[in-house]
């Protein structure tokens, strides 16, 4: 009878857990009153402890900190926006252009600059962009309810023609419409870095037919290559002086940045507004500094690599459903192993690792760290290490009250938003990985000759591989394969982004 028992026992124990799995909603309010119950069963250990224990016993030197924090010096660059011609709106417009883009809020962001050259190019009224809901991010903000839509207008009078909606006479042309049916006014082919002569070929016959054109998908749908320095220069104009956000996304940003800069001691709370500076303790200490790191492991990022993150099989299944739900397979497992993908820097920096990497760097346990991300995958306790070395680390949660987060709560766009208008203020900026977000904060702070610092990515793979380096080894290898990826002009090589290298399409020698 024993065995039987015993293989009784096994089955049970399978079921229970297996519950929360077949039935999350039985367990749904345990896990919110005890979210370590069921999320600890898989929490990774510390994956480079050797290195970890070091770099919190290590001090850094006093010259090595002021490097760390100077500024870029002048390289011998100035934005550059003003056309070669003075800018002109066209006599006639040949009708409007609609534009449906997809993707978060920085893919957004790119694509609302290419609308406008677009319409610039076709002498064409630009309707203010339609912006999807991303199936990963679920948030269904508009462009009104992100960016000043009065000041992207203003900025642009002289440039292009733009309106808020569609005559009367257009307004059966919508999102909805363009979905149910083939229509002669969506245009579907755009190939992906279109030129110019394209859509002159292929839109603007549909403008003189029908008054009025709409592209989907648009995303990535115009050149970066031999296009006039105008319609560059136009582009750049757009990202870097007509996008400016909504206010309370603004003030919201301003706020958190004074908090980051006057910790507790050095500001008063006036009411439940933002705080603001007192005057004494300005003069007395000055403003303090901060850098912003975009913690870019999401279980979306996750899931689109097939590297191995410490969690185990639980984890690589978990990933790999997700990865069948939300792709339907088009994402598949990679042909190499997480070794060569590491070797190769494909990997994302996990949360430790982008510890290590600042650690080596210079930066200290009296660092004011500002995370900006929308979801950690693996929570708290993937996070946990990062802590340990940061304790200063600050987000939006534990600097602005619930009150001051209400308006942007669970929308994923305006969350965005703020990281952004944060980072652009930051002393340094650090992304963990590529991306979109890591993409327009390089531009954006390149124009503004501000330090960003580009994680080597093959480099620092090849490095957490080696189980045996000292830390002074480690730190050696990451401060000599950082000293040219902290904010130098890089001039933009053919089919580069021009929101990443504007230079020299937006920038001029001085």
């Amino acid at each position: 009878m024993r065995p039987n028992r015993s293989h009784g026992d096994a089955l049970a124990g399978v079921f229970v857990l297996l519950l929360p799995i077949f039935f999350p909603s039985l367990f749904a309010q345990l896990s919110h009153a005890s979210p370590s119950l069921f999320s600890e069963w898989n929490a990774p250990k510390p994956r480079h402890s050797r290195l970890l224990k070091s770099a919190l016993q290590h001090e850094n030197s006093k010259e090595q900190q002021s490097e760390l924090w100077n500024p870029l010096a002048d390289q011998g660059w100035k934005p550059c926006l003003d056309s070669s011609n003075a800018p002109s709106l066209p006599n006639k417009s040949q009708g409007y252009i609609q534009v449906f883009l997809d993707g978060g809020l920085n893919q957004q962001r790119m694509g609302i600059c290419d609308a406008v050259a677009v319409a610039k190019i076709l002498n064409a009224t630009l309707v203010i962009p339609h912006l999807e809901v991303n199936p990963v991010w679920k948030d269904s903000s508009s462009f009104v309810d992100i960016f000043d839509v009065d000041h992207f207008i203003d900025v642009l009078k002289d440039d292009i023609s733009i309106v808020k909606e569609l005559p009367d006479e257009f307004s059966w042309s919508t999102r909805e419409y363009y979905a149910t049916a083939i229509r002669a006014t969506r245009i579907k082919t755009a190939p992906v870095h279109a030129s110019a002569n394209w859509y002159l070929e292929n839109v603007s016959p549909i403008l003189q037919s029908y008054e009025i054109a709409a592209i989907a998908p648009f995303s990535h749908r115009l050149a970066f290559d031999n296009l006039p320095m105008d319609i560059q220069r136009l582009r750049c104009k757009v990202n870097f002086k007509a996008l400016i956000f909504v206010p309370h996304i603004r003030a919201l940003g301003d706020a958190l940045v004074n908090r980051l800069r006057y910790p507790p001691g050095q500001t008063e709370a006036l009411g439940t507004n933002y705080l603001r500076e007192i005057p004494n303790a300005e003069e007395k200490q000055g403003p303090g500094k901060f850098v912003v790191l975009h913690l870019r492991f999401d279980k979306d990022m996750a899931a689109h690599s097939a590297c191995d993150f410490g969690g185990g099989k639980a984890e690589k299944l978990a990933l790999a459903k997700y990865r069948q739900v939300i792709w339907q397979g088009r994402v598949l497992n990679s042909q190499f192993t997480d070794e060569e993908l590491r070797n190769q820097g494909r990997c994302p920096l996990t949360p430790e690792e982008i510890g290590l990497l600042l650690a080596a760097l210079g930066f200290d346990n009296n660092t004011r760290l500002y995370l900006a991300s929308h979801k950690v995958y693996g929570g708290e306790a993937r996070i946990s290490t990062l802590r340990k070395l940061f304790p200063l680390m600050e987000d939006k949660k534990s600097l602005a009250s619930a009150e001051e987060r209400a308006q942007i709560k669970g929308k994923a766009s305006l969350l965005a938003a703020v990281d952004y208008y944060v980072s652009m203020h930051s002393d340094i900026f650090v992304s963990a990985s590529p991306g979109n977000m890591h993409n327009a904060m390089v531009g954006h702070r390149t124009y503004g000759n501000m330090k960003t610092i580009r994680p080597n990515m093959a480099l620092l793979g090849q490095l957490f591989l080696n189980k045996s380096m000292s830390w002074s080894e480690f730190q050696q290898a990451v401060v000599e394969g950082h000293k040219n990826r902290q904010g130098q002009i890089r001039i933009r090589k053919p089919k580069q982004s021009i929101y990443t290298y504007p230079a020299p399409d937006s920038m001029c020698r001085t």
